[in-house]
């Protein structure tokens, strides 16, 4: 993998784990559905009209707007809503490399090696460090709820990976079309007409949140991903976001107060042992193999 690819992949973490922070400030003052119309919204206009259609069959931009947008951010935003912290969730979504990697071996044939499978399984042990931390305290509806949206994060790299070789960018641009009439359509139903009446009395700091997550996370973050889903196996790129985590529970901590323990440090320490091992290691095994 290029070094280039490399610090694109880190790029995009920072953002992704920046990003926990910024949905936490939007979900207080903005309902999760209207949230995640706002945030596609603005991720398709006003670039749809200066990006051209990518080169891919409707069916898939549906089915990936639907399942990042609709479903992934309805759940993750509403999770949040309900209490789950920021850096726990940016914790528990990276469970979507677990079943990216099982989704890619039965729909996609992929095949990690055994390190990209040793390196998961201290990615794991990892992330189980930091999960046993907050067991106890954690909301069950809030956790499942996030869970869910992991999943349907896994669904979307698989339905990126189908999509081939295009222009990314304006898949995701494109893409991005799906989810607002139906979240809003969601907002007006469980939220009310209030809901959006509120918007022109929001915060400068939700306003942040709303343009930072859908230009910096969406258009950046996830046409970068896209991007890099397009180059490699799914089963290389999607143990970078392994380090969201990291940067989330840091993040937590400078900016909304949220208290990083002693078994989260081990836990991210494992999480990037295991993710260099994933990358590196069978490069320096072809190396060694070489010498």
């Amino acid at each position: 993998m290029p070094l280039r690819d490399i610090a694109l992949a880190l790029g995009v973490v920072l953002i992704w784990g920046l990003n926990f922070v910024a949905i936490k400030w939007g979900v207080d003052e903005i309902s999760p559905f209207l949230l995640t119309a706002l945030r596609y919204l603005g991720c398709a206009l006003p670039a749809v009209f200066f990006i051209r259609k990518p080169d891919v069959g409707w069916q898939i931009l549906i089915a990936y707007g639907f399942t990042v947008g609709v479903l992934q951010f309805s759940f993750l935003f509403t999770a949040m809503r309900l209490g789950m912290p920021a850096g726990l969730a940016s914790l528990v979504m990276q469970m979507q490399v677990f079943f990216t990697m099982a989704l890619a071996v039965i729909l996609l044939g992929d095949r990690p090696t055994p390190l990209q499978l040793v390196g998961a399984a201290i990615a794991l042990a990892g992330l189980g460090t930091i999960g046993a931390e907050h067991v106890g305290g954690a909301v069950l509806v809030p956790l499942l709820l996030t869970l869910v949206a992991a999943f349907f994060w896994a669904i979307s790299n698989i339905v990126t990976k189908r999509a081939g070789k295009i222009d990314m960018l304006a898949f995701v641009v494109w893409g991005s079309l799906v989810p607002p009439l139906p979240m809003l359509a969601l907002s007006l139903l469980v939220d009310g007409p209030q809901a959006l009446m509120s918007l022109p009395g929001i915060s400068a700091q939700a306003i942040f949140s709303v343009l930072f997550i859908a230009y910096g996370s969406t258009l950046v973050g996830y046409g970068a991903w896209a991007v890099l889903l397009g180059r490699h196996p799914a089963s290389l790129i999607a143990p970078f976001s392994l380090l969201v985590p990291v940067v989330g529970f840091a993040a937590a901590f400078v900016f909304l107060g949220e208290q990083v323990s002693g078994l989260e440090i081990a836990g991210s320490l494992l999480i990037f042992a295991g993710l260099v091992l994933n990358v590196f290691g069978p490069r320096l095994l072809t190396q060694m193999r070489s010498a």
